[in-house]
């Protein structure tokens, strides 16, 4: 059922939301004062675009992040559940990474030479993930264009196939959804000289005969998606999803993709360990240098072995190599391999993900109490270390379902009001992430602020 607020309703909430901004303005003038002059300079008035979508009115300025936590310029401290959207996963400034980075700088940051730890890197993402053969971008995004560019390479096809609500990043190729079944461009994404009907195939996630019918032409080269979508809050797949998904790629010849940068947080293995997925390729970024700019793409050993024929290893006799289209002067440079394996080896492990998903299942139980103990529509999803607080009495299974329930206006007021409480949560969705420095007490501060929070909006007769 699509979202419909009464008027007297939608007002209360905008004059909340313009009291929480004032009171956000006033508690953080040097971080307004940092933001009118960044945006004298940057195009949308800090380093990246992305930083600027704060619901306080500007971005806090951040002076140190150690841990789980934040310290802004104007010295207040925060719960970090954002955690760089996913990026910080590992903790602000985790102990092995800070050494293994510092090591690596003083013996040279990049060479485009492989280092020892290269060795390391390569035999454990076969052992998590289960992919024989990898190769390092520097990011995600890369990593996903890479692993389109062999899709089209080895099948011959053009299209990629995604799920309407997807983020893979900035490939072209994803950046269409469903606009009433018909295929158009994502919210705030401008036409950019591509024939999206050449290249691209949107169907709403979990629906199975949208995704079989749109194989049947066998002109896609891959489906490339999450194994559960994170970008519209958290959309599990129903059961049977993924094996329906797997055998249709098969049957059509079609190569299939699964992102983890986000569900990561699964476990050890990401979601396709902890599942038996068994994708042709696997994509990763964020957190798996430890906030350092990195990507990985695995590859099958029957998908290796077609990427081969086309491009054979380079005859080093011959002065120009084929650069296949990806990677770049950058990618799997030293810096970036010293930290990946810190991270690997010492703070991605399975204590630390049993102590993540530990405090995910805290934060949603303490979440759902309290929701369940005033009656309010509302549910609380959780895989890992990642919960999420959605505002709809049932999960959706697809983006249009989630599009039609949501409360902008309601999550943008309680950002704001975890903002001003010392409560930081990703700024496009209510996604909470834990790091293995988060504290049963940072849990404890976060139920106590939602509490306040449903309290606070229930006094003002907000429904």
């Amino acid at each position: 059922m699509a979202y419909d607020p009464s008027p007297d309703d939608a007002q209360r909430i905008e004059t909340l939301i313009d009291i929480e901004q004032r009171r956000f303005l006033e508690r953080h003038p040097v971080s307004a004062e940092c933001w009118a002059r960044g945006r004298r300079h940057f195009l949308y008035g800090a380093p990246s675009h992305w930083m600027r979508r704060w619901a306080g009115g500007f971005p806090l300025y951040v002076r140190e992040a150690k841990g789980a936590h934040l310290v802004d310029v104007d010295g207040h401290s925060y719960a970090d559940f954002c955690l760089g959207d996913t990026g910080g996963m590992c903790g602000h400034a985790p102990e092995a990474v800070t050494q293994a980075a510092a090591r690596q700088l003083a013996q040279g940051a990049t060479m485009m030479l492989p280092t020892e730890d290269s060795l390391f890197v390569g035999e454990e993402l076969a052992r998590r993930f289960g992919l024989p053969y990898w190769t390092l971008t520097t990011s995600a995004t890369d990593a996903n264009r890479g692993a389109v560019r062999f899709a089209r390479m080895v099948t011959g096809r053009d299209k990629v196939l995604v799920f309407s609500g997807c983020y893979h990043g900035g490939i072209e190729e994803a950046h269409v959804e469903l606009h009433g079944g018909e295929m158009g461009l994502r919210n705030m994404i401008h036409a950019n000289g591509l024939d999206h009907s050449r290249i691209s195939k949107v169907v709403e996630f979990n629906d199975g005969d949208a995704l079989e019918s749109a194989l049947a032409d066998e002109t896609v080269a891959c489906v490339l998606m999450e194994p559960v979508m994170t970008n519209f809050g958290m959309i599990p797949p129903i059961e049977g999803f993924h094996a329906l998904v797997r055998a249709a790629t098969r049957k059509t010849g079609t190569l299939l993709i699964i992102d983890e940068t986000h569900t990561l947080s699964a476990g050890v293995g990401g979601y396709t360990r902890l599942h038996g997925l068994e994708p042709d390729f696997f994509v990763a970024g964020k957190a798996i240098a430890g906030g350092i700019p990195a990507g990985i793409l695995g590859v099958s050993q029957e998908t290796a072995e077609r990427i081969w024929q086309k491009v054979p290893f380079v005859n080093p006799r011959e002065r120009q190599s084929a650069h296949l289209g990806i990677g770049g002067t950058l990618a799997g440079n030293a810096l970036t391999v010293a930290a990946m394996r810190a991270v690997l080896e010492h703070v991605l492990t399975p204590e630390n993900y049993a102590h993540m998903t530990g405090m995910a299942e805290k934060l949603a139980e303490e979440a759902r109490a309290i929701i369940a103990g005033n009656a309010l529509p509302w549910h609380v999803a959780q895989t890992g270390a990642r919960a999420e607080i959605m505002f709809a009495p049932n999960p959706p299974r697809n983006g249009a379902e989630f599009r039609a329930a949501r409360r902008g206006d309601l999550e943008t007021l309680l950002h704001a009001f975890y903002l001003n409480n010392g409560i930081v949560v990703t700024p496009f969705h209510t996604m909470f992430l834990m790091c293995p420095a988060t504290s049963g007490e940072d849990v404890a501060s976060h139920s106590a602020v939602l509490r306040e929070f449903v309290n606070y909006i229930g006094k003002s007769g907000v429904s």
